[in-house]
């Protein structure tokens, strides 16, 4: 096949890969989101990064459960170097939602606001020199299940999708019929901001989520235990069979799945694990920082990297930041992409949309605040 022009891309499960701009298999880092018409490339990638918001209004409490916070050891050594090394860090008290943003919660907010997410406006050819006409169209990255071994790149089963958004998941001829409480996806970072602001709400930092995440379990793999399936239970929804083309669905989800089908961690909480990824405020640097020996040393409320230093080095084109994304999918799988843990991390470019990405929303607690 004639490469036409390339663009970098990336999804949680895989590495870095350069895809063509042919249909169904460009990748949208080239995309600008609410952004698209007004100014060139680097100035949507700023936009995107540094979105702004109306002021915030008083957080939803509803859904949200109060976390004390407290020290715990972050990271793992037995998996992905870019989780090492383990350490110790500290999270002052917070609010979390119980449960990822669903669909049926995201479309009150379109409806309240008139909001337009990334994947659903058309960028404008002349913001792209060297793009194809025919790929000037708001879509998304959609996972597209092969229906036999194929080599273990990304190209095989992702695929930009003319007309995928939120509201049709799987494509144009796709709709949310019997999916209100299944966590939202096509979200970008700035998609997932804007709700949170509408909301009176953040996303999470790194170290708040899997702070959450393992709920009160420091140390162990997985937020229920020391073992993926114990006593042969599903605890979440990821992938079973052997990864991109065999899906067995034992646990009946073959995509997302009703947020809170699976019991929830020691805090209450559901779907911190499987079903989709979720956006966090860090950008993303390769590995955790070395460990503090003495305990009045040990970091508060730690960040992540820089944006200037969060995009992939080893790709060509444009410098797209990349966020953290935490808790893996229902894509995530024993056979590749083993991150349905608290400890796992992901790089994932800011302005990039797919079927397996969606967030969940944290609030401050102010000194006093009666709760």
């Amino acid at each position: 096949m004639e490469l036409d022009i390339l663009f970098p891309f990336a999804t949680p499960g895989g590495t870095w890969n350069m895809a063509t701009t042919t249909p169904g298999g460009l990748p949208p880092a080239w995309r600008a989101g609410s952004f698209v018409g007004r100014g060139n490339l680097q100035g949507v990638i700023m936009a995107l990064a540094h979105p702004v918001h109306r002021a915030p209004s008083v957080p939803q409490k509803n859904n949200m459960l109060h976390l004390e916070g407290g020290m715990f050891r972050m990271g793992s050594e037995r998996f992905y170097p870019e989780e090492q090394p383990v350490h110790r860090v500290r999270v002052d008290p917070f609010l979390i939602d119980r449960t990822p943003v669903t669909n049926a919660q995201f479309a009150h907010f379109v409806r309240a606001t008139g909001y337009v997410t990334f994947a659903e406006i058309p960028p404008r050819a002349e913001d792209y020199p060297g793009a194809l006409p025919e790929m000037l169209y708001p879509g998304s990255l959609v996972f597209v299940q092969p229906s036999g071994p194929v080599p273990m790149q990304l190209e095989h089963w992702w695929r930009f999708v003319l007309g995928a958004d939120w509201r049709h998941p799987t494509g144009p001829g796709s709709d949310l019929q019997g999916l209100d409480d299944h966590p939202v996806v096509h979200v970008t970072a700035s998609d997932a901001e804007a709700y949170a602001a509408w909301a009176g709400k953040r996303l999470p930092t790194e170290a708040e989520w899997e702070f959450a995440a393992r709920g009160g379990l420091d140390q162990a793999e997985y937020a229920w235990g020391d073992f993926l399936e114990p006593a042969g239970h599903y605890m979440a929804n990821y992938w079973q069979g052997r990864f991109p083309h065999e899906n067995t669905a034992e646990d009946g989800f073959e995509r997302t799945s009703p947020v809170g089908s699976y019991a929830p961690n020691g805090y209450g909480l559901v779907d911190m694990i499987g079903n989709t990824w979720e956006w966090t405020s860090d950008w993303y640097r390769p590995g955790h920082t070395v460990e503090v020996q003495k305990a009045c040393c040990v970091p508060v409320n730690p960040r992540g990297g820089c944006m200037e230093q969060s995009h992939d080095p080893r790709t060509a084109g444009p410098a797209i930041p990349r966020r953290v994304l935490k808790g893996g999918s229902h894509l995530c799988a024993m056979n590749y992409c083993q991150r349905y843990r608290p400890a796992a991390r992901y790089p994932h470019p800011i302005d990039t949309s797919t079927s397996h990405i969606g967030f969940r929303c944290v609030a401050d607690i102010a000194p006093g605040a009666s709760l």
